[in-house]
């Protein structure tokens, strides 16, 4: 589960810093300028989602229980959250528009010879492999071990006694207790 929700959110991070689509628009002295944009500029979603995944990957360690099926709840929707965002922007122009009307400074410059990469489709299969680590702990997590009981807050034991040992005051303090409360 670790494994398939790091290299999918690694392999989301790596796409939308690449650039999803180029294209040229005609300048105002009838030249050409290219223009492009990254995933990153297309959509902010996909990015959001996959650290949000990584945040859940750590936290299945840390709960157990429903708590563990919620998280890994959350971890599937937010790989097929990512997977549509990066299916949704893969053939949108509307960000190269955008960035050639603010390199022109014309608001109704279009990009022309519009092309797309690679790069969203495989943010796609990141977003994917990240629901499949959701699912993955949605089925299998409960048997999963968790963090031991030696990170659990300390409960409260009998205060020490007046007569106890040295010794026995830091076995307190080393048991989280306040050998002077009482």
């Amino acid at each position: 589960m670790l494994l398939l929700t790091v290299l999918g959110a690694v392999l989301v991070l790596t796409a939308v810093s690449r650039v999803w689509a180029t294209g040229t628009v005609a300048g105002v002295t009838g030249g050409t300028l290219d223009v492009s944009v990254t995933g990153s500029t297309v959509s902010g979603l996909p990015t959001g989602l996959a650290l949000a995944a990584l945040a859940a990957a750590v936290a299945v360690f840390a709960v157990r229980g429903a708590g563990r099926i919620a998280v890994g709840v959350l971890m599937t929707l937010a790989g097929l959250g990512v997977a549509a965002g990066a299916a949704v922007n893969a053939g949108d122009a509307s960000a190269l528009h955008t960035e050639a009307a603010r390199k022109l400074a014309l608001a109704g410059a279009q990009a022309e010879q519009v092309g797309h990469s690679v790069w969203p489709w495989l943010a796609l299969v990141g977003g994917l492999l990240i629901a499949l680590a959701g699912l993955l702990t949605v089925r299998f997590g409960r048997d999963w071990p968790g963090m031991g009981s030696r990170y659990d807050a300390p409960t409260r034991k009998a205060p020490v006694k007046a007569g106890d040992t040295p010794a026995d005051l830091w076995k307190a303090l080393d048991r989280g207790e306040d050998p002077t409360a009482g």
